[in-house]
């Protein structure tokens, strides 16, 4: 998704970990000693206290705080005649480092780049929870306490897809902060974030969740469940804590959206502690992640699609896709059911469906309550271990659109040629687009050149031909298509204007 030209999400430990934040000694002039400020009467306490408000947080920090490390990581890096990399000469990256950043490049073209990041005790025994870019490709990683102890950490095990990782430190008896339930988690909460911004020890700020399950960010290529919050986070926060008014853990800091001064502009995400500490335990027992997969393309239901389909709910998941001999395919899930429930949990989007199933460990058998043609079912599916590569099934919203059937788009036959050069299987039938006018309506509902059409309103299609005569029987109404694109199907519905 697109944020503008004049923002950008920042990954903290991408800005505060490309080259490191020196933050030494400071000179700061012109220092003005505040007025006296009257210390207001203990009842005005006494009553924010008895209408419910909280007045101070101390508590709280004086015993979260020791639990809160600071990461410093450095790997070294070849750089082509001893320069700078380019990207290090954006002024978006230079405005956190100065001009002497990035550690000294001799004539071998080594460069040490050093980075500052957070992280969360989770274990007495010494586990550390942080985020994966924190160190990821580090070759030394430096843990300091809060007692000021140093230790070297070793990486126990990360997990890219949702940022994660678990550090192992040499120690015993450490403070540790207690989960909490982040499926409770209410938008409005007060929440706290802990960490280290731009190197300064053991920050803490306040603000509040201002929204759950934010999806679609682009943060990182994998599963996307952040809680938002305002509560000012910035570059070297990323793997610190948030944590309620109970001070137990909800989050890990892990990226802001911010704009062209790149700090804090009051839109903070956290991965969610539930997700966080699955990973967690997979990673501490095995060094690894194992996720479970049942073989479909999940598709959020738009109105469009939804009067199309003739459904009376939007809520629950289209399957756009089923991957053939995949445990969904076993179970009978066809493509057009609509998931309902899993383990009676009530499905609201494809988001929720995929991590759903990603957390579920292979093998289990899960009840997959769906709804086909007007009629519910319930079948058992037994999971899998995800493939490797099954990221070209993993089907997105492509939203509504609105046309008159399908003005600006053009279509040929699939021949020979037309199949080597997209690269599609010889089975593939259909009728392939070869242009689609900028604006118009199925490129609004993201229809694309190269997309092959194969069914539209149910009626399947074999070439153009075919489109063109189920075309004209549905002037001035809504379409629904089955479109082949990238490897799997999905849905697009058209909307007339």
């Amino acid at each position: 998704m697109s944020f503008g030209s004049n923002l950008r999400v920042v990954i903290y430990c991408l800005a505060a970990g490309v080259a490191g934040i020196a933050i030494g000694s400071r000179a700061y002039h012109n220092y003005i000693a505040p007025s006296p400020v009257t210390a207001a009467p203990s009842a005005n306490a006494t009553a924010l206290a008895a209408a419910g408000i909280q007045t101070s947080f101390a508590p709280i920090v004086d015993k979260d705080l020791p639990a809160i490390v600071n990461i410093s990581s450095s790997k070294v890096v070849r750089t082509s005649g001893g320069n700078l990399p380019p990207f290090m000469m954006d002024p978006f990256f230079r405005q956190f480092f100065g001009n002497d950043f990035g550690g000294q490049s001799g004539s071998s073209g080594k460069q040490y780049q050093r980075g500052l990041g957070s992280g969360v005790i989770v274990r007495a025994d010494g586990y550390i929870l942080t985020n994966n870019h924190v160190i990821n490709g580090a070759t030394d990683i430096k843990v300091t306490l809060l007692d000021k102890r140093e230790f070297k950490a070793k990486v126990t095990g990360a997990d890219a897809k949702t940022d994660l990782a678990v550090l192992k430190i040499d120690a015993k008896d450490l403070p540790t902060l207690a989960f909490a339930d982040s499926s409770k988690v209410r938008v409005g909460d007060i929440a706290l974030a802990m960490g280290e911004p731009f190197g300064l020890k053991q920050s803490v700020t306040m603000g509040i969740i201002s929204a759950k399950g934010r999806t679609d960010l682009g943060i990182i290529q994998g599963y996307e469940d952040f809680i938002q919050t305002d509560a000012a986070i910035n570059p070297g926060n990323s793997g610190g804590a948030l944590v309620d008014t109970r001070g137990e853990l909800i989050g890990i800091n892990t990226a802001i959206l911010a704009g062209n001064g790149g700090g804090n502009q009051g839109v903070g995400f956290a991965v969610p502690i539930n997700l966080a500490r699955g990973v967690m335990d997979q990673v501490i027992k095995s060094g690894k992640v194992t996720r479970g997969y049942m073989g479909v393309g999940p598709q959020d239901i738009s109105p469009a699609m939804a009067m199309a389909l003739h459904l009376t709910d939007m809520r629950g998941v289209l399957i756009g896709y089923v991957t053939p001999g995949a445990p969904a395919a076993q179970a009978g899930i066809q493509r057009g059911d609509v998931v309902e429930e899993i383990n009676g949990e009530r499905m609201e989007n494809s988001n929720q469906l995929r991590l759903r199933i990603s957390m579920t460990a292979p093998g289990t058998t899960v009840r997959v309550k769906l709804a086909r043609d007007g009629a519910e079912q319930t079948v058992p599916v037994k999971l899998i271990e995800t493939p490797n590569e099954t990221a070209r099934n993993e089907v997105r919203d492509t939203g509504g659109g609105a046309s008159n059937a399908l003005d600006g788009v053009q279509v040929e036959d699939l021949n020979y040629q037309i199949l080597r050069q997209l690269n599609l299987p010889s089975s593939i039938k259909g009728a392939v687009v070869t242009e689609v006018a900028s604006g118009s309506p199925a490129a609004v509902a993201g229809l694309q050149s190269g997309d092959v059409i194969q069914e539209v309103d149910h009626q399947r299609i074999t070439n153009s031909a075919d489109l063109d005569r189920v075309m004209r029987r549905s002037p001035g109404r809504t379409i629904l298509m089955v479109v082949y694109s990238g490897g799997s199907t999905r849905y697009l519905a058209v909307e007339p204007q």
